[in-house]
């Protein structure tokens, strides 16, 4: 049996969705998601808050693009997928030079002083703190609402999607892309490749060339504080540095090792020893021990060489569109690129800068 479409998306996390939906308005779309659920492993595994200050100067101006359909998500929810939560990045004697380097180019950004965090999150230990940024406008982003609400709009505008769907292989013929899954064939002129930690693998089953992408474990835990604090009320905070990061969690605190560990994609859980590691860096920085560790897991974050991600046609091959590279930014960045996807694949101007869309096209990397 042999379906078609004019899009074929492979890859149903965030990324792919999100693109798949704003597409789906022109054409008709089918997204084939390896896993038997949408947003199986970045996705559902984000830390979710949309800080528009974080990322390379790239990041930042997607971000600011994204913000008002996170903040008004027309045919996606009724309401903003934001609800406060604020960053706080704190930094010590040494890492001062870190503090300064994030606060250029940097908007909304308040300095506080060792004595002032302990204010907001009162766990923290003044003493180690030379200096510390407060962002606010941070929130927490609802990343479940958001993906279903994407794939309500892509299904209500026509558009499939069919899961426990891992392809086999890929080839072109006479302009055409043949997507093998099982004993069911798939066939569109135009594929985008929103594959995640296996975007290279992709590219290798349909004689791609890869992009060098990385993927990166990060682990994280649950905690449970005592209820004399109001956790929920406190924002993300971490060190500017990357050591380690805390965020609350419905009533409970989030804390990451902040790894990045080199790894093969798969689907991802925590090393023991790293998580053990991280938690003792934090626990070097507040008054309150480490007792138990509620639960734990690790997600992949995929980079390119760059740290940026790759959005746009291949140039060694027709009808094939990266989407990929998203790293620790996927869901914060997903508006921004799904309407930059539909732009460059359908013609129409995009919301992003020239400059910003030449900093993501794959050719930056077929320098030979």
């Amino acid at each position: 049996m042999t379906e078609t479409a004019d899009i074929i998306v492979i890859g149903g996390g965030i990324a792919g969705i999100s693109a798949a939906a704003e597409l789906a308005a022109d054409a008709r779309v089918l997204v084939l998601e390896a896993e038997a659920q949408m947003g199986y492993h970045s996705t559902g595994r984000s830390a979710a808050v949309y800080i528009r200050n974080y990322g390379n100067a790239v990041l930042r101006a997607i971000n600011a693009v994204s913000e008002p359909t996170l903040t008004q998500p027309e045919g996606i929810s009724d309401h903003s997928l934001l609800s406060p939560r604020g960053e706080l990045l704190i930094a010590s004697e040494d890492e001062m030079p870190q503090l300064d380097a994030y606060a250029a180019g940097a908007t909304g950004l308040d300095r506080l002083t060792g004595a002032e965090c302990t204010e907001i999150v009162p766990i923290l230990r003044p003493e180690p703190i030379a200096g510390a940024l407060y962002e606010s406008s941070a929130q927490s982003i609802d990343v479940d609402r958001m993906l279903q609400g994407y794939a309500r709009l892509l299904k209500a505008r026509g558009g499939q999607i069919v899961t426990g769907s891992r392809v086999s292989s890929i080839s072109r013929q006479d302009g055409v892309w043949r997507i093998d899954v099982g004993g069911t064939h798939y066939e569109a002129p135009t594929i985008i490749n929103a594959s995640g930690a296996w975007a290279d693998e992709v590219a290798t089953l349909a004689g791609v060339r890869r992009m060098g992408l990385q993927p990166m474990r990060r682990s994280a835990a649950l905690l449970r504080l005592s209820d004399e604090y109001d956790v929920e009320s406190w924002p993300l905070f971490a060190t500017v540095a990357e050591t380690w990061y805390a965020k609350p969690d419905a009533g409970r605190l989030m804390v990451s090792p902040a790894d990045e560990d080199p790894v093969d994609p798969h689907d991802a859980w925590a090393d023991d020893m790293v998580l053990a590691e991280g938690l003792d860096r934090y626990e070097q920085a507040v008054t309150v021990p480490v007792t138990r560790v509620e639960h734990s897991w690790a997600g992949l974050r995929t980079f390119a060489p760059d740290r940026t991600p790759v959005v746009g046609y291949a140039p060694d091959a027709d009808g094939f569109f990266w989407l990929a590279g998203q790293g620790g930014y996927g869901v914060q960045t997903a508006p921004a690129l799904a309407q930059t996807v539909a732009a460059l694949i359908t013609g129409r101007s995009s919301e992003l800068a020239p400059a910003t869309l030449s900093a993501l096209a794959p050719n930056r990397f077929f320098n030979d």
